[in-house]
């Protein structure tokens, strides 16, 4: 997923990329040489105190953190747990679909719910969401005492699958990768980077 999409944020956009990625552990003090970071499958993540310093440090001091591939109320339950262990005193904002960051570069006509490629080849496009108690996308922001968003958190949805399995099957590619996980990825970054 990071390196497809790393491919695609240069190729249609005037942003410099790695397409090599990096990997980092959040007490690696090269962390803030990055402005993004992303966090997959946080559904089952513990910080360790030393982590959750550095992560608190790391977006009050301008990173910006996107959370992608969880899903359901389990899931979300330990990733809350965990980010308010980071951040106490603040919650995250649900994100209407007015908000810039689905219109920085494309303009999405709705807030995206991407199913892995799995879901999509067994129901189609019609079915969306990966478990009964998934049904319905979230994004949510958090953010800090100035109104900049440090993080943005996707919930019930995958958009690094339609990264990832860009490769494997046209219509998915067509309906998810395309039309909506390329698209809002390159809206979050370039809405990271501007704000």
């Amino acid at each position: 997923a990071d390196l497809n999409f790393s491919y695609r944020l240069q190729q249609l956009t005037s942003l410099k990329v790695d397409p090599n990625g990096v990997i980092l552990e959040l007490t690696d003090p090269q962390l803030f040489k990055y402005p993004f970071i992303y966090i997959i499958e946080p559904g089952s993540l513990t910080f360790t105190e030393e982590e959750i310093v550095a992560l608190r440090r790391y977006l009050l001091n301008g990173g910006f953190l996107m959370v992608d591939d969880f899903w359901g109320v389990d899931e979300y339950d330990n990733f809350y747990g965990e980010i308010k262990r980071v951040f106490p005193d603040r919650e995250p904002l649900e994100l209407p679909l007015e908000h810039p960051v689905f219109h920085a570069v494309y303009d999405l006509k709705e807030r995206p719910q991407i199913p892995s490629i799995g879901v999509f080849q067994s129901y189609g496009p019609s079915v969306t969401w990966e478990r009964p108690d998934a049904r319905e996308v979230h994004y949510q922001g958090l953010f800090d005492d100035k109104g900049r968003m440090m993080a943005i958190i996707c919930h019930n949805t995958d958009l690094g699958d339609g990264w990832e399995r860009e490769g494997e099957s046209p219509e998915y590619f067509r309906e998810m990768s395309e039309k909506k996980a390329y698209p809002l990825g390159i809206n979050i970054v370039f809405y990271a980077m501007t704000h």
